[in-house]
Formats: C-alpha cells, structure tokens, sequence
C-alpha cells in the first residue's frame, strides 16, 4: 500500500466528502481520512438540506458539478420552495432528508469515485517542510502512528478539533454524540503562527414516534408539486412526501426551562465559545426575547424507517431533567420519550482572514481549510468551501489557474470573501441578505451561471453541459415566441379579471401581457391555445417557463444590478502588490492600516469591504494603484 497521495483530506463530513471527490474527479490521487466510516457525510443536526440562501448554494454547488444536490434528492423526504410569496431572488429550496439514506449515498459515491480512497483514523499532526523561505506541507500523521506523504492538505475537521460536549452540569470530550475528539491539529498550526478560537453550537432532543400525540400537532406538508435541487436528468423530485408538525411553547414551559438557568453551562461560565445568533438554543430565546411567552417548533422526522423525530428550534444544553419536564408540558407531547438529550459542543476554529479566497491558507502553501473550521455553520456552506477547496489544491498541484468566485457570480462568492476580508465573530450563517446582487444570484439560475466554468474545468459532464445548452435555447425561443404572438382584445379578459388585472383596451403582445405582476405564462398557456401548442409541441418543462417569466418580468432589475456589479468590477480589477507596506502611507487613517496590514486585501475590491476601511481610504488607494 503506497502511502503517498497528492491530496489528502482530513474529516469525512460534508465539506470533506465534497472536496475529496472533486479532487479525485479531476485527476488527483486523493485520500479521505474520518475517523468512522460508518458516518460518513453525517447529519448530526437537523437531516434538512437547502433553506433561505442555503438552497441557492446547494444548486451552484450541483451547477458546479458537486455532490449534495444529487444525494439531498436522492434521499429526500420532503420538499419545500420557501418564499415563494417573494420575489424570485427570494425563492429557496429545502428538502427534509432521511439522514441514513443520505450518509448512505455519500459512501456510495466515495467508495466508487476513481482515485479517491479512505482511511479510517484520525490526524493528529499535519508535517511541514520548513526548509524554504515559507512552511509547505509535506504529509499527515494519525494517531495510530502512520505517516502519509501528499502535495497538499484539506482540514475540514468541523467540531472536532479538542471538541467538547455539554449537558448541564456533565461534561465530555467528543465530536458529536458517540464520536470521539480530534487531538494534536491544532496544537500544529499554533507552533506555525496561526490564531485559533472556540466557538459553540448545539442540537436539540430526538423524540420517540411513537409517544408524540400528533394529532394535537399542525401539520406542515410538502410541495404540491416538489421540485429537486439537481440539474442532472437522472435524479428525481421526490413522491410519497412524509409530512412535518408544527408545535409551540407556552410560559408554563418557559417557567420550566428557566428553572435550569443556574446550571446551564452557557450561562454559567463553563462555554467559552461563540454560539450562533441566527440558530440559538431555546434559553438563549428566552433570554433575548424574555417577554415573548410562546415560540414556534418545528417537528421533523428523521427518515422513512425510524421513529426518531427532531424538534428544531429546541437545540438546548440544559441540564436533561430540566429538558424533558419542558417537553412534556408541550401540548402532544405529555408521555413523550426522548431518544437522546440535547447538547451543546465547543470546538476549535481558525478566524478565516488567515485565507486566502483560494482558501488556501496566507501562513502555509499547500494547506487549506474548508467548513467549520472557518467559523461557518451549516451543512450547505461547509459543502460549498469543500468544493472550492478540493477544486483548488487540485489545480494548484497542476500548475493551473486557481478559481475564485465574484460576489456577482455565486452565493459562494459571497460566503467566502466574507469570511476572507470580514472575518467572523460568530459562527457565519448564509442570509440572501448578505448579497449585494441577490437579483443575479436566484436559484432558478444557478445553471446558467456555472454550469460553463464546471465544464471548463472538469466537474460537469458534456451531457450535463449540452442540457445546459439545449435549456438556454429553450429558454430565448420561448421569449421571442412571446414577443412575436399578439392578443387581440377580448380574447383572454376573463382571465385577466380572475386574476385582478385590467382588460385589454387594445391588442398586445404575450410578452407585454407576461409583464403584468399576477399573470404566469403557465396559466396563459390554459386560455391561449397557441401559447399551449407552442409548450407542448416543444415539450417545454416548468423549469424552462419559469426561467423565462423571470427574465422577462425581472429584466430592468437584472439589468441594473448588472450594471452595478460591472461598475463594482473595476476596483477589482486594480490589484494590490503582495507585500505592500501598508503602514508607510500616512494618508490613510490608522484603523485603516492596521486592518489592511493584517488582512492583505489583493485589490482594492476586496479593500473596499473591510471593516473599518472608509471610502475616503479607498480613494487612497485609488490614487496610489490607479495609475
């Protein structure tokens, strides 16, 4: 067995499944190290794929020729497009999944993907050649004593790195419930000069079935009519949905769960680390909304062939007595049984600015960090940096042109100069708010946007890329078959009555008439005969109608955002030398400098977003590198 590989990847979950598998499919010999095979690409918290801005990741991360679109349908048990009351930037997917069925079809893929290879141990050193001007890595060392040689490193080690678990009082190492701590890592970046910290994150109680009162729930069902995540012809939207529940807390159970106030180890000094804002526990709710008296749960099951429920909005590290008489004073679940508690666990990570947008790190070539090591939360932008980094060491070892994402070309973009010039001072969570140019960056168009640079570099299938194609075309046809179909007056009025729209006074084109706000080309087709041979004469599919509609009745606010992400380009555009003494330029306030010394922004793009960075700064800097 030849120990010796190009990549190595340290950790199997959703980042490192991700950038394992793109590296071995475009050429690298690459090897998977977790320490149980058994949870590979676990769902340790909620078994639910997409959401608001996670849902646009998930589709670039298929249209980029990624993993987690296709295995998130394959073992989907429900499917939502959230926002759907919104505008199409708004819109978002989610799939409630069965969490074994998907660990199930990662292995699947890792074990049958060509050059890539696993290793069941754990890392325990990360071995650098410090013999040139600047540390490289050289190989991996794991705990039972091996060491592997390889060109490069991925660290997507997530909550495992001196990982500690919290119920109450008690107290564990661990990366997860039942998995067992990583030791050494990153005591190995600290002798090499990296900064580290310890942020927090938790999991709520899994239920029994079989002793919830369901009818006393809510119901929440799926799509009437799902969609899916992939652009791939061989996955499916799924059928046979299972449904979800709605539940609420009361001031009874809020009075119950203050009662644990005292020995909650988040209020009590024991956790150290940064918990998410936008993803808290249940006494962090009560604390910052301490005069609501109810809050909204949500009961979601965790597969097809089990009883075991989660109850999301309820993550908690409150001592478990404290948890269950909570519980039972829930309306449906008064004799409920718990599988396993709530926890909190506290982890290491290390603060992003140290990345490059390679995500290769600034202290050492060849090693490259990806997920919750870089204080990001979620399965979706763990994935999307595991991508980028398996992308990027392979074509770094090749010689080739590293990829880097704008901010107007992908949410991925976004996420990871976020975290490269922002930092993150609590776990970082995707928001469509986040982007600027969220009108260019929907998720019905994900495709479009990526699809060609996946081909281009490897990932994308010719099949994949000629649907791409055939799609677009599709697409134009239909609009210039609008621009080109008159209505006369009279023809189609009961329908625009129904729909709270003015008849027509003189006849106009389908395209004018897609324009208006409560009109869909799917419900002209039903009153326009030749608009409804035209689709199925074409075979034109409901993602092609809707993709049309969308340009035509977003086409002004497409073109304006465009215009200001070209504009955008141009500071961009103007590059930063590498080591530019930043301090030497009295001009420019010192806030200003101390950041831009310590973040080394590459242009005057990414300048432009730093914190504390003002635009009179900019214009500086416009003025020395301008020229």
């Amino acid at each position: 067995m030849i120990l010796s590989y190009d990549v190595v990847v340290i950790g199997a979950g959703h980042a490192g499944c991700e950038a394992a598998t793109a590296a071995a499919r475009l050429g690298s010999r690459t090897l998977l190290i977790t320490i149980d095979m058994e949870k590979i690409a676990s769902m340790s918290c909620n078994p639910a794929v997409g959401g608001v801005a996670k849902g646009q990741i998930v589709r670039e991360i298929d249209a980029l020729g990624g993993m987690m679109g296709r295995v998130a349908d394959r073992s989907a048990i429900q499917f939502r497009m959230l926002n759907r009351s919104k505008g199409a930037a708004m819109w978002s997917p989610r799939a409630q999944c069965d969490k074994h069925k998907f660990s199930r079809e990662w292995r699947h893929i890792v074990e049958n993907t060509k050059n890539l290879y696993l290793w069941q141990d754990s890392v325990v050193d990360i071995l650098f050649d410090l013999s040139g001007e600047k540390p490289r890595v050289k190989g991996v060392k794991t705990r039972m004593g091996v060491e592997i040689e390889c060109g490069r490193v991925v660290l997507t080690a997530g909550t495992f790195l001196e990982g500690m678990m919290h119920c109450g009082e008690a107290s564990a190492e661990g990366g997860r419930a039942g998995d067992q701590a990583a030791h050494g890592v990153t005591t190995s970046l600290l002798k090499l000069g990296f900064e580290s910290g310890r942020m927090k994150t938790g999991t709520p109680v899994r239920l029994d079935a079989r002793t919830i009162n369901f009818d006393a729930l809510e119901v929440q069902e799926g799509d009437a009519e799902p969609s899916k995540f992939s652009y791939d012809a061989d996955t499916e939207a799924v059928s046979n949905q299972l449904p979800c529940f709605m539940v609420y807390t009361s001031k009874r159970v809020h009075d119950i769960l203050r009662t644990g106030f005292d020995r909650s180890p988040l209020f009590n000094g024991t956790i150290h680390g940064i918990g998410p804002r936008y993803c808290p526990s249940i006494e962090d709710k009560l604390r910052t909304f301490a005069d609501k008296d109810q809050h909204q749960l949500f009961l979601e099951p965790e597969g097809r062939d089990t009883n075991e429920y989660y109850l999301n909005g309820f993550s908690s590290s409150l001592p478990f007595e404290v948890q269950m008489e909570a519980l039972r004073n829930i309306v449906g679940f008064e004799d409920v049984h718990v599988y396993r508690p709530g926890y909190a666990i506290e982890y290491d990570y290390f603060p992003p600015t140290q990345l490059k947008h390679t995500l290769e790190t600034k202290l050492v070539d060849g090693l490259y960090f990806a997920g919750q090591v870089n204080g990001t939360t979620g399965y979706e932008e763990a994935a999307a940096q595991g991508l980028m980094a398996g992308i990027n060491a392979h074509r770094s070892l090749c010689g080739e042109e590293e990829v880097v994402l704008g901010r107007d070309e992908a949410y991925i973009g976004v996420l990871i100069d976020d975290l490269v010039t922002k930092g993150v001072d609590e776990p970082y969570r995707m928001f469509t708010s986040r982007a600027e140019y969220r009108i260019l960056l929907r998720q019905d168009n994900a495709d479009q946007r990526l699809t060609p640079l996946g081909h281009k570099i490897g990932l994308v299938s010719e099949e994949k890329y000629e649907n791409l194609l055939k799609k677009n075309t599709a697409v134009e046809s239909l609009i210039s078959m609008l621009r080109a179909t008159s209505v006369k007056i009279g023809e189609i009025d009961s329908y625009l009555i129904s729909v709270g729209e003015e008849p027509l006074t003189q006849g106009k084109k389908l395209y004018d008439i897609v324009l208006r706000s409560n009109v869909t080309i799917f419900d002209l087709s039903r009153v326009h005969k030749k608009l409804a041979k035209y689709i199925t004469e074409n075979n034109l599919d409901k993602e092609v109608i809707e993709q049309a509609e969308i340009q035509i009745k977003y086409r002004g606010y497409i073109e304006r955002e465009r215009y200001y992400a070209e504009k955008m380009h141009r500071l961009e555009n103007i590059a930063i030398p590498e080591n530019f003494d930043f301090n030497a330029m009295q001009s420019l306030t010192i806030e200003a400098r101390q950041k831009l010394s310590r973040i080394r922004p590459t242009t005057l793009g990414q300048a432009s977003r730093i914190p504390g960075v003002s635009p009179a700064d900019i214009n500086v800097l416009l003025v020395k590198f301008g020229r």
